[in-house]
């Protein structure tokens, strides 16, 4: 059954990309039930870093299910009813207040390439296989989704993968900074969970800021609210846990942040 699976342990929270037979491929009710899940986990103050991974050790996400292009994207008004559910799905980690780290093992190509880069941070195992194939299938890419390329890749490396369509490996993704770190298989699940420990243990309300700061410079020029970024900055001036951070840091203790 395609679907997402989510989970809670402690302050990490875990949404899983399953579709086992298709190599997490995502289908349109995958696509639509992104923002839900997400919302969710935005709204649960114990969950303080957010995991997205494929379900499996093949794939992390293969793209989306070509399978239901025929059906689902076969008019104009079906393809733009499909993109929009797309494009709100990509947004989904990003509009979310709280980081998002893509666990990619294997394959992450098309839909999971453009989900990947939607998510804060990536980190990746070595057997990691990535590739943007629009060019190879005819399809338009949308200038939004080219935008978050950019934003990670800078636009050399962002041409590239597009006009060549090539597949690349984890090194190279690590040399283009799309992922932060690179592990054995074996040590992926441990590498996530110590960073996200890390994460999780700082005060939610800086994390949150400096997440939507960068975004604002990202964003253009007369999209950017620097305003509600001065705002969130403010709030953690006058924060208990600025207060609980400083008090620790005399203290010489670790600092129990309670994101107020």
């Amino acid at each position: 059954m395609a679907e997402l699976k989510t989970s809670i342990d402690g302050a990490v929270a875990t949404v899983l990309f399953s579709n086992l037979p298709k190599m997490n491929a995502m289908s349109y009710d995958m696509w639509c039930a992104v923002p839900e899940v997400f919302g969710e986990l935005d709204r649960n103050p114990a969950v303080r870093v957010i995991v997205c991974a494929g379900d499996g050790e093949k794939a992390f996400i293969s793209g989306a299910d070509i399978s239901q292009f025929e059906q689902l994207r076969g008019t104009a008004d079906a393809q733009a009813e499909y993109n929009k559910a797309v494009e709100q799905a990509y947004g989904a980690p990003t509009t979310c207040s709280k980081p998002v780290v893509a666990r990619i093992r294997g394959i992450c190509i098309g839909g999971g390439l453009g989900f990947a880069a939607a998510c804060d941070l990536r980190i990746c195992s070595d057997d990691s296989v990535f590739r943007m194939p629009a060019a190879r299938l005819g399809l338009g890419y949308g200038a939004a989704g080219v935008r978050r390329f950019m934003n990670v890749l800078g636009a050399a490396n962002t041409t590239d993968i597009f006009m060549s369509a090539r597949k690349f490996d984890a090194q190279e993704a690590l040399r283009m900074g799309f992922v932060s770190k690179v592990t054995a298989p074996g040590e992926l699940d441990k590498a996530v969970a110590d960073y996200c420990k890390m994460v999780a243990e700082n005060a939610p309300l800086t994390v949150a800021a400096a997440k939507f700061a960068v975004q604002q410079w990202q964003n253009n020029e007369t999209e950017r609210d620097m305003a509600k970024a001065m705002r969130m900055v403010e709030a953690c001036f006058a924060s208990e846990d600025h207060k609980e951070g400083r008090k620790a840091f005399m203290e010489k203790r670790t600092p129990a942040f309670k994101g107020r």
